[in-house]
């Protein structure tokens, strides 16, 4: 996965998680209600061990998106570095767009307009509440490709290992892209990014429900996702 210029991004910091909490997996999550409702769906990146060969770029990785699946092909799509976004593919280039960041310090960043006023206010309760629920950092940035601050967007949010970086971007047909921190990643099952972006990422959900609820659905699946006690079957299912 790659947070391509920002279509897709695969939060596997393999050297931008310099910020990282303690262990999330450490301890167990207790269940807590959450104030959106909606899912999600993508893919996940694995941690830095898990990779051979180069990694892809944080650069390159926002240069576009593209289905993980057909991204993949061997473990360079599973790079757990912001280079790779769940997703996503090598970007030929990186986007590097700093003019298009909101000048406060957000964590919802919708460039392509897709959400009203009360839906960014919405998700970002959410997320808010989530972060203090469960110490992971949930950003969402909407986006069209190559309209997208890229690049800047990694220390602009800090970027680290606790981090997921949601970005949606419909350019290349499935909307839903994740970049996955390490220490998330020790807790959530890889399979649930895939399949909270199979469900609600494919062309055929956004385009009859919209953007905006695919996005929605997209951030309360990886919220009740992440509230679930880590175990052998947390997050086995995408309501």
């Amino acid at each position: 996965m790659v947070l391509l210029p920002f279509h897709v991004l695969p939060l596997a910091p393999t050297g931008a998680a310099a910020f990282a909490f303690s262990p999330v997996s450490s301890r167990s999550r207790p269940r807590v209600a959450s104030s959106l409702g909606g899912l999600c769906s993508a893919c996940r990146t694995p941690p830095p061990a898990a990779v051979s060969g180069g990694a892809v770029t944080w650069a390159g990785d926002l240069g576009r998106a593209v289905p993980w699946k057909a991204a993949v092909n061997g473990a360079l799509a599973l790079t757990l570095s912001f280079s790779c976004f769940v997703g996503v593919v090598n970007a030929k280039t990186g986007v590097n767009k700093p003019e298009l960041l909101p000048k406060e310090f957000t964590t919802v960043i919708d460039v392509a307009g897709f959400l009203s006023e009360g839906q960014e206010n919405r998700i970002r309760q959410e997320i808010e509440d989530l972060e203090k629920d469960t110490g992971y950092k949930l950003r969402v940035l909407a986006q069209n490709y190559p309209d997208t601050p890229g690049l800047a967007i990694k220390d602009f949010w800090k970027v680290d290992d606790q981090t997921i970086v949601f970005v949606a971007d419909p350019t290349f047909g499935n909307i839903i892209n994740f970049n996955v921190g390490s220490l998330v990643d020790l807790d959530i099952p890889r399979s649930f990014w895939s399949r909270v972006s199979g469900k609600y990422g494919n062309m055929f959900y956004w385009k009859e429900k919209g953007e905006d609820a695919s996005i929605e659905a997209a951030v309360m699946a990886v919220s009740r996702c992440l509230r679930e006690p880590t175990g052998a079957n947390n997050c086995s299912e995408v309501l």
